[in-house]
């Protein structure tokens, strides 16, 4: 089996890698698994040290990386230089936050001594996805190996190169070359590396048929799963909201990575009353949108990371508009086969359409009418994702009301919906479970042991007044 690196702008094939059989991938597993062994009994001050180093690497190579970004799944490089600064930042993070978000956790007890001990549980696997081939991989690797766990990565196959280039930079930045490393393999060997003993838990971001996949063979062999999937999210605007201000920022938000984000914002629901100017200043926005080679600086947005995936949205919507929904602005794709989508609206979306239930995994803005607040929240809820969700209105209060009953793992008012390391990420409903970044991701994948220690509770002297 061969891994391609293709370039969806120019359609050629860039690179072509032989898969790792499964005696090489479980050789690399078996390094691993000794290496966990010693990893876990490092210092904090010592992975500290590497991670900032990772950090350093990250962004005296921010160019380098965004042009990988840019040639393996179409990513305008400007976009690609902000993602790697971002890596960088959350490795800063997790060094600056790992030794006080993992430390002993005092309880109070009938015991002398009695507290929460945070412990890593050993190989990891991660399986991640093409849109954000560096983002994805380090808010899982940095707390993983702060954590004193390590990590393997089954990468996207269309993005090889990135991973190796994001292994080679943990490896230079000083961590043991076993304790990080990306798997050259196909989806054919992640079911073989769940069942092995010596991988202790896995994570996943990516489709909800990947996700049910991954956790049914983890149910099965009893290891923990943090899964983050699709989104849907919602974006309502309330009447009195700053327009103007909403559908500039809700251009940006379906426009992000060319629209292939998961917390992109996708379903567009508008108080009545304003429905129709918000379409006409979206469009307006949206048409401003600048396309072009990935690796042109002026570019805003580019194709699509591969054909197929153009194709599939470009027939979520024919089916929708064929059953009643309304092209408010005509984009898509210039022929079948083609990588490069370009912006579209539609409007008149009905529970009887693909658009409704789906998620568009591209430049496609759905705009749903809400009669008013309540009838928003109801819309927003109307999906089986939950991953983020916006509110904007000029009445903060009634905002954070309304955020509080959107079902949803991230809420944000008045502001576009992003991922910090400071901030925990991630779902509910079929958008998965579990968390990435803040303090609660890195105590994910760690045993949150109870010691106990026994015999009498020291007395407490009373205070002499």
């Amino acid at each position: 089996m061969a891994i391609e690196s293709f370039n969806p702008y120019t359609g050629k094939v860039l690179k072509r890698f032989t898969a790792f059989s499964w005696a090489k991938t479980e050789r690399i597993l078996a390094q691993a698994a000794q290496a966990a062994g010693t990893w876990r009994t490092t210092t904090f001050a010592h992975r500290a040290e590497c991670m900032r180093r990772a950090a350093t690497l990250l962004r005296e190579r921010q160019n380098e990386l965004a042009r990988l970004m840019a040639l393996e799944m179409g990513k305008p490089i400007t976009d690609g230089r902000a993602e790697a600064q971002k890596c960088a930042l959350t490795c800063d993070y997790y060094a600056e936050h790992a030794e006080a978000f993992l430390a002993d956790e005092v309880i109070e007890s009938e015991a002398q001594r009695s507290f929460i001990a945070y412990q890593p549980l050993g190989v990891v696997l991660a399986v991640m996805p093409w849109n954000f081939p560096f983002w994805q991989v380090v808010r899982f690797i940095a707390p993983a190996l702060m954590a004193g766990n390590v990590g393997l990565l089954k990468h996207a196959s269309n993005v090889p190169q990135c991973a190796l280039a994001l292994e080679k930079i943990f490896h230079d930045a000083g961590f043991p070359p076993t304790t990080f490393r990306a798997l050259l393999i196909g989806s054919d060997l992640v079911e073989k590396l769940i069942e092995d003993d010596r991988v202790q838990a896995v994570t996943l971001t990516g489709s909800e048929l990947a996700g049910s996949k991954v956790a049914a063979t983890a149910g099965a062999n009893i290891k923990k799963t943090v899964l983050e999937l699709g989104g849907s999210d919602p974006f309502i605007i309330l009447a009195d909201a700053d327009l103007e201000l909403a559908a500039k920022t809700a251009a940006q938000a379906r426009m992000i990575n060319s629209g292939q984000s998961c917390i992109a914002a996708k379903r567009f629901i508008v108080e009545k009353p304003v429905v129709k100017e918000f379409i006409t200043q979206l469009r307006a926005h949206l048409q401003a949108m600048r396309t072009g080679d990935p690796l042109d600086e002026a570019t805003q947005f580019g194709p699509l990371a591969r054909p197929d995936l153009a194709d599939e949205l470009a027939q979520q919507v024919n089916d929708s508009v064929a059953a009643g929904a309304k092209v408010e602005l005509a984009g898509g794709q210039d022929k079948p086969g083609s990588a490069l989508f370009r912006p579209m609206i539609i409007s008149k979306v009905k529970p009887n359409q693909r658009a409704y239930h789906e998620e568009l995994f591209g430049p496609v803005a759905i705009v749903l009418e809400a009669k008013d607040a309540d009838d928003a929240v109801r819309l927003a809820n109307d999906s089986r994702f939950g991953l983020g969700g916006s509110v904007w209105t000029r009445d903060v209060k009634r905002g954070e009301d309304l955020a509080r009953r959107v079902e949803s793992g991230a809420v944000f008012v008045n502001s576009m919906v992003k991922s910090s390391p400071e901030m925990p990420f991630g779902g509910v409903k079929k958008s998965g479970y579990g968390r990435e970044l803040s303090h609660l991701g890195i105590r994910e994948f760690v045993n949150q042991k109870t010691i106990w220690i026994g015999g009498e509770a020291p007395v407490q002297k009373k205070k002499v007044e």
